[in-house]
């Protein structure tokens, strides 16, 4: 691919629900730039950015995928995203690397969930956004509808640009309402456009439209709104001046329309990009100085500067990194600094990549991407610039994880190739972490959802050779005693020669919650000579290591040594550790036992509609509301403490009552009581995996 210098190009991040169809939009723009021969269907596993075994086989989009193409003598790099909350990550990701947003609705469906979250982030972003509302072929399509909706969700700025000619089967182009013109396919492909007179049943409709085009085309650009408000007419060349100026301000969403599928109105979806979105040429960016944290600030023709938004992990060829240029250039085979390692990179080749496949660039300047292969040090989120001009740029902002899950290997033999498969998997994916619970043993996975956690598991077969078993996590239960008992422990083998005697007196006291354990020595007059005091307390810790409900730590005893007695030849350091552990285990059987669980703290956002559902869903888990406070018009926040076996599968569970509008944080709080019914089934089952384990 040639050249291309900060005007000529556009970065367009392509977002929508799942199912609206931004991937084959994106097919249709690849095929009608030239880039592509033909267009590949999502049905048959042949587009060029659903290209992962993983997306193929479920006909969805997984990961944020680059499609460059050229049109009217610009570069335009889309990147394709993921509809699907659980890969949101990929989304946040690709929104930080673009100028603007195309946002695609289905004609039939009309806002989604994903739809009004996707708007929202380029909102944080102020990201100017055109919409496309595609599948005007489809049944049920209703393109004003849509438009009606979008305006209640989005605000009175949406503005249609375009009008379809027909709809459902009947649909056959659009009226351009800036030119006042009619744009036909007129050839099998739909690659060929006539331009034509508007049909007589749309003349009246389209005017109506155009003058609320044109007025608030005028509101943009004070000279233009005198003109307007004085009556005169504005030309063709002043209402695309006036709707320039509103779009990239983002005081105007402009609306298209058309059919991906059938080619239809994707070349005036190009050509809207190149007339109507700003190039990165005249934008400049905010960072801050790594040493001073000076406020800095960097345009397009200064020093060399970018981020990584996006990295996968190849294991052919290693780590790609994917940079967005924010200012200067980049060359091949140069050496760059990673101001947030604080380590210096080399950089081989460059190259961009449509899919899955490589396209050599001899230079990227400012506003442009492009990959870079086994950067050693950098991941996504960290910022380049030459190291004499030192800046950093605020990180790329994700969501927690809501949905963890054990993980181990299937065969013994790939468990020391899980860590760095796992390790791979989070370079690529910002929303996936993996932690080591040290008390119940388990590796545990992190991510956005089931579906997440799934694919995750399946690429680790795929590109590591590590076939793994997703389960659910076990809960870290304890076990405590709620009464105080005086108990004695005494281990005696005498049958000639040297033997072992060990003698101990202690006393069980249970402590507040959270207080864990304490050690008393309380011995008076040698009973328990001083050497073999810190056994007695070793094996007394040993004891509370397993419990003696379901085998789970205890915690919470205060254990005081008041008594024993020794002998002189036949007591020894294991004597008094086995008569502690033996005292302990039988003075925590008659302390009243009880088992405790892990209580968390959760903050769930929710629209109010969903309020009562959410709540009612809460109660039925075992969860206290603790309050609720409004977080933004229209969603509100509950506050809720609730048992951590509640939670697992609690994302999956949120996301069917509020249709994917609520989402959760949680942290652990503390640990209480389990109810008796259910510490029953608890033990039960534990002392059955203990049984099944031997």
């Amino acid at each position: 691919m040639k050249e291309y210098r900060s005007d000529k190009l556009r970065n367009v991040g392509i977002v929508a629900h799942g199912g609206a169809g931004k991937t084959s939009l994106a097919e249709s723009l690849l095929f009608n730039s030239g880039a592509t021969t033909r267009i590949g269907r999502v049905d048959d596993g042949t587009t060029m950015t659903d290209f992962e075994p993983e997306e193929i086989k479920r006909k969805v989009t997984i990961s944020a995928a680059l499609a460059p193409c050229e049109w009217r003598e610009h570069k335009i790099n889309f990147i394709d995203t993921p509809g699907y909350a659980d890969f949101i990550g990929e989304v946040k990701g690709a929104l930080r690397a673009v100028d603007s947003a195309l946002v695609v609705l289905c004609a039939a469906s009309g806002v989604e969930v994903e739809t009004e979250k996707t708007w929202n982030y380029a909102n944080e972003l102020h990201l100017p956004r055109i919409a496309f509302i595609n599948k005007m072929d489809r049944e049920n399509a209703d393109f004003y509808s849509v438009i009606q909706e979008m305006k209640d969700k989005f605000g009175p700025m949406v503005l249609p640009i375009q009008l379809p000619i027909g709809a459902e089967d009947s649909f056959n182009g659009i009226v351009d309402l800036v030119k006042m013109r009619a744009f036909i396919p007129s050839n099998k492909q739909n690659t060929q456009i006539v331009e034509a007179d508007i049909p007589d049943n749309l003349q009246e409709k389209a005017f109506e439209f155009r003058q609320k085009l044109i007025e608030v085309a005028a509101e943009s650009d004070d000279d233009l709104l005198t003109k307007y408000l004085e009556g005169d007419e504005l030309s063709e060349d002043e209402i695309k001046v006036g709707l320039y100026k509103g779009i990239n301000q983002s005081v105007i969403f402009p609306v298209m329309c058309g059919s991906a599928y059938k080619n239809i109105g994707v070349q005036q979806v190009m050509n809207t990009i190149v007339d109507y979105l700003a190039s990165p040429a005249t934008s400049k960016v905010l960072g801050m100085h790594p040493v001073s944290k000076e406020i800095l600030e960097r345009k397009t023709v200064d020093a060399f500067s970018g981020i990584v938004f996006k990295t996968t992990a190849d294991p052919f060829v290693g780590r790609l990194s994917y940079i967005r240029v924010l200012s200067g250039m980049m060359k091949p085979d140069s050496v760059i600094y990673n101001s947030s390692k604080e380590k210096m990179e080399r950089i081989g080749n460059l190259f961009t990549l449509r899919g899955k496949h490589q396209e050599a660039l001899p230079v990227i300047h400012a506003g442009d991407i492009a990959v870079v292969a086994k950067l050693q040090e950098t991941v996504t989120g960290d910022s380049l610039c030459e190291k004499e001009k030192p800046i950093i740029f605020e990180s790329i902002s994700y969501p927690k994880p809501m949905f963890t899950m054990c993980i181990e290997a299937k065969n013994k033999g790939d468990e020391d190739k899980i860590g760095n498969a796992l390790n791979r998997l989070m370079d690529e994916d910002q929303t996936f972490k993996v932690i080591k619970n040290t008390e119940t043993k388990q590796l545990l996975i992190s991510g956005m959802g089931e579906l997440h956690t799934d694919i995750m598991a399946e690429r680790m077969k795929r590109k590591f050779g590590v076939d793994v078993i997703i389960s659910n996590p076990k809960v870290p239960y304890r076990e405590t005693i709620r009464g105080t008992v005086k108990v004695e422990g005494k281990h005696k083998k005498q049958s000639g020669g040297h033997g072992q005697y060990g003698h101990v007196w202690l006393q069980l006291d249970p402590l507040p919650l959270g207080n864990n354990f304490e050690f008393v020595d309380s011995i008076f007059g040698g009973s328990v000579p001083r050497q073999y005091i810190p056994a007695v307390e070793k094996g007394v810790r040993e004891a509370l290591t397993g419990g003696v409900l379901g085998g789970f730590p205890m915690v919470d005893v205060k254990v005081t040594l008041y008594d024993g007695s020794y002998h002189n030849v036949d007591s020894s350091e294991m004597a008094f550790k086995i008569a502690s552990i033996m005292a302990l285990r039988k003075g925590a059987l008659q302390a009243k036992p009880a088992l405790l669980e892990p209580i968390c703290n959760v903050s769930i956002n929710v629209p109010d509609s969903f309020m009562g559902d959410v709540i009612a869903d809460l109660n039925g888990k075992r969860g206290r509301i603790q309050g609720m406070e409004p977080a933004n018009q229209g969603v509100g926040i509950i506050k809720a403490q609730v048992p951590m076996s509640e939670m697992f599968r609690y994302a999956i569970d949120l996301r069917s009552i509020t249709q994917g509008r609520g989402f959760f944080d949680l942290n652990f709080s503390h640990y209480e009581e389990v109810p008796p019914r259910i510490a029953e089934m608890i033990i039960a089952s534990s002392k059955k995996e203990k049984i099944e384990e031997h």
